[in-house]
């Protein structure tokens, strides 16, 4: 087990840690340091040169030590290192014969380099600050349309992981949430065709029609019909501003938990891999339903139907969007999820914990795939708290 979490710890995982953050110094004691690799440079060079011939003279070398400077420390460090290998070089140079001396060519080149040194490390540091504000932005975009779940949101227990193929971003095109309301507990699981800020926006309409319908009608069929109305606004409003929006759909599954707290849950599937049940009893999908992605109803023949299947006490729901199932290994080869957690609970009755079943599949998938990923990728589960039921007709949240 230890070696299997050493494995992953070395696997370059998606999402993992932030990827734009301000150069972390180099630190001793809990103090920075990062001055002390030049000023070491410039004082071996300095060094070498007074323990050399005057044929070989290497002084002018000190020019390197602003340089890298330049990419470790802040820009009054850089100065002052670019300051004091100039006056080394001078205190040095001058303490040979003036044969040997390199004189002013070497002192303009000395000179030349530490002000280069200081710029870059100004275009650095504020390069590095921009980033940090962009890092800020897209943190704050991804807690509006991704706002964190506190413990036993809506009457259950859940855990999720969200994954961004593009180590850059926080947020893309995969969604989730869920809502409590007066008519029972709602939850939503998509994808959203395509990538980039247009998916986002996609995204962030879709969950926030559902914030409002799931709460406030009672059917989960109308909730459906909702959304399939707003995909189709957000599209038409896109390509009249001029975007090339016209074939974007979304694939998601709409999860209602009924207030009489009965084992069983409604389910509408816009196109989306069927969830799995995972419980004592062991794997099951549940019917696919045969619902096309929202976006694309005008060409079905009526609204999805609303499936209503057993759900016993214990079962957790997974969900997951395509990064979990079109993963694939070095030659190819799908991520056989079913089949993985089976075994997995199999072996260990606790996976059916939705952390404990959310943590499996993220790193599953991840060694799987080692550690690439090509897509976004949510691993989403829930199930009913012991003893509890969901929101009902006093939910105001």
């Amino acid at each position: 087990m230890a070696a299997r979490t050493a494995l992953l710890d070395r696997l370059p995982r998606a999402g993992r840690g932030d990827v734009v953050r301000r150069q972390t110094p180099l630190l001793l004691f809990g103090r920075s340091v990062a001055w002390m690799p030049p000023l070491l440079l410039l004082i071996g060079i300095a060094l070498l040169d007074a323990n050399t011939s005057g044929r070989f003279r290497i002084i002018s070398w000190v020019a390197l030590v602003p340089a890298i400077a330049a990419a470790l420390c802040g820009v009054g460090g850089t100065a002052a290192l670019a300051v004091l290998s100039l006056l080394t070089y001078v205190a040095i140079d001058r303490s040979w014969p003036h044969q040997y001396r390199t004189g002013l060519p070497d002192f303009i080149l000395v000179l030349a380099g530490g002000l280069l040194a200081v710029l870059a490390c100004t275009v650095r540091v504020r390069g590095e600050r921009r980033m940090l504000h962009m890092r800020d932005v897209a943190e704050t975009t991804r807690r509006t349309v991704l706002r964190p779940l506190v413990p036993g949101w809506g009457g259950l227990d859940h855990a999720a992981v969200y994954l961004t193929a593009d180590s850059e971003a926080r947020v893309g095109g995969d969604f989730y949430d869920i809502q409590p309301g007066p008519h029972g507990t709602r939850l939503l699981l998509g994808d959203v065709q395509g990538k980039g800020l247009g998916a986002v926006e996609a995204a962030a309409a879709l969950l926030g029609t559902f914030r409002e319908t799931g709460y406030h009608d009672p059917l989960l069929g109308t909730v459906a019909g909702r959304l399939e109305v707003r995909m189709l606004r957000h599209v038409r409003y896109r390509a009249a501003l001029g975007g090339d929006e016209g074939d974007r759909f979304a694939t998601g599954v709409l999860v209602g938990f009924p207030v009489d707290a009965l084992p069983t849950v409604e389910v509408v599937n816009f196109g989306h891999d069927p969830p799995l049940v995972v419980g004592p009893a062991g794997v099951r999908s549940l019917p696919p339903g045969g619902g096309l992605p929202l976006g694309m109803g005008e060409l079905a023949a009526g609204p999805p139907p609303v499936l209503r299947v057993p759900l016993a006490v214990g079962e957790t729901l997974l969900l997951v969007t395509d990064g979990v199932t079109e993963a694939r290994d070095p030659a190819g080869a799908f991520f056989p999820l079913r089949d993985a957690v089976a075994e997995a609970l199999a072996r260990d009755a606790a996976l059916a914990d939705p952390a404990v079943l959310v943590r499996f599949v993220r790193d599953a998938t991840l060694r799987h795939a080692a550690g690439r990923l090509t897509d976004d990728t949510t691993i989403f589960a829930v199930r009913r708290r012991p003893g509890g039921a969901a929101a009902g007709p006093d939910a105001v949240v």
